[in-house]
């Protein structure tokens, strides 16, 4: 009796585990396109600085998929760039959130003469060429962000995900732009790298929050992809997922092997896009 009661609250754990991680099911969007390499904040080296143009115009012309990241302006406009604080790529002490577009366009990325990109100079540059995975800095579903980035997207006719750390903000795309293809990132969340609570540090690590986002695919952490739940899901999402930040050539080999895709920097994986 104790060992069939033990059985069944195994069996019902596990089937709350597996609701709790599911992808997206039924129908999807369209992301055969997506299924590339892509260059970490573009194809970057030194002198050609991270998240410019100059680094999205090469991983253009080497075939590449492109990594991005998007923020939002004081005034509302969605500029490419990492960081919030623009000390380490412009040596201002200042933040994004907190300038104009204005002010942020007088600014050079450190040792180029580039300057921060619009995502719509991005898309103009890139016009469909290669897919975009664009990732949305932040944890809030602000809809000052959100309803300007999905605006932006809704005219642009080349392929592209949104991904986000946060699952409101993936719901957010859920609810408001569900043809848009969507991608969990995934990694281990500590008290530095997010203020609040463990509980919510511990679901995010575990892809507990699915059941908000439900994801078309992962991108996690290349130190994670042996994890058991990342294996399941990668193979109910039938083509695997991404791994990140792949620096090596061993890596990128292994990454390969077991049915990865690369988001890479410092290394140049053989190319899978065509010119055009």
């Amino acid at each position: 009796m104790l060992i069939g009661i033990l059985l069944l609250a195994l069996l019902l754990f596990a089937l709350l585990w597996l609701f709790l991680i599911l992808p997206r099911t039924g129908e999807s969007a369209d992301t055969d396109h997506l299924w590339v390499d892509y260059a970490h904040r573009g194809l970057h080296t030194e002198g050609v600085p991270e998240n410019s143009l100059s680094a999205f115009s090469r991983a253009v012309r080497a075939g590449y998929g492109i990594e991005l990241d998007v923020r939002r302006t004081r005034d509302g406009a969605v500029v490419v760039c990492h960081d919030d604080d623009l000390f380490r790529v412009c040596g201002v002490r200042a933040k994004v959130s907190g300038l104009t577009l204005s002010q942020i366009k007088r600014l050079t990325l450190k040792n180029s003469t580039e300057r921060i990109p619009t995502l719509s100079e991005v898309l103009s540059l890139v016009g469909g060429r290669v897919p975009l995975m664009i990732e949305i800095k932040g944890e809030r579903a602000d809809p000052r962000l959100l309803k300007p980035l999905a605006e932006l997207l809704d005219g642009y006719m080349g392929p592209f995900s949104v991904i986000s750390f946060s699952p409101l903000i993936l719901s957010w795309f859920k609810s408001y732009r569900p043809s848009f293809a969507r991608g969990q990132l995934v990694t281990v969340i500590r008290k530095h790298d997010r203020r609040g609570s463990r509980a919510v540090n511990f679901l995010l690590s575990h892809m507990l929050l699915n059941v908000l986002s439900r994801p078309d695919f992962l991108s996690v952490n290349g130190h994670l992809r042996n994890r058991p739940s990342i294996r399941l899901v990668a193979r109910l999402l039938k083509k695997g997922g991404f791994l990140w930040t792949i620096r090596k050539k061993e890596e990128y080999l292994l990454c390969k092997k077991e049915g990865y895709f690369a988001v890479f920097e410092e290394i140049a994986p053989p190319k899978r896009i065509s010119n055009r």
